[in-house]
């Protein structure tokens, strides 16, 4: 017994003395790789180093596919390609942020102006307007927005809203309504 005791007191102020070691491996989440990933193209944008930036969206894609967050990624990899004149690959970009996640009003604005950049504003009207999806008038009213029509774009864009009042885009639209009426949508 005395020296069941005398071990266990030794054993304790070794604990005490030599304290825990941390095991020498980085549990690998993918999720917050994917985020720091996504900083870093970030920086690289503020840098200007736009190619290190598209390296560093597309692993965040590829770290973290098919969620909320990844549809971000997907709009920072657009803002890219778009300010490069990538335009066909800006709009795959924002096509799968929308897809991802369809209520976030900035990726129909940046998708609309890519289809401008690209100079195919009159064949995708053409093809929305004859569309059944609710969300298919959003970027509707953008488009007529970018192509100059200012008051059928204000008009698609309110008629949205008063069948849509509750989605979470509604307000981001609204707001887009009241730049485009003050002309200050034209300003960016």
């Amino acid at each position: 017994m005395k020296y069941c005791l005398q071990t266990a007191i030794i054993f304790l102020i070794l604990i005490f003395t030599v304290g825990y070691a941390k095991p020498d491996f980085e549990v690998i989440d993918s999720q917050k790789n994917a985020f720091r990933h996504n900083n870093m193209g970030l920086l690289y944008v503020e840098q200007g180093n736009y190619f290190a930036a598209v390296k560093e969206f597309k692993m965040a894609i590829d770290l973290n596919p098919g969620t909320q967050a990844t549809a971000v990624y997907f709009s920072n990899l657009g803002k890219v390609y778009y300010k490069l004149e990538f335009s066909k690959y800006a709009i795959q970009c924002y096509e799968s942020a929308i897809a991802l996640y369809p209520l976030n009003v900035e990726y129909y604005k940046d998708l609309a102006k890519s289809y401008k950049q690209q100079g195919t504003l009159k064949s995708k009207i053409s093809k929305l307007q004859k569309s059944n999806n609710i969300f298919d008038k959003v970027l509707l009213g953008f488009l007529y927005l970018e192509s100059g029509e200012k008051t059928r774009g204000i008009v698609t864009l309110d008629s949205f809203c008063m069948s849509e009042p509750d989605l979470l885009i509604t307000n981001g639209v609204k707001y887009y309504i009241n730049k485009a009426r003050d002309g200050s949508y034209y300003d960016n």
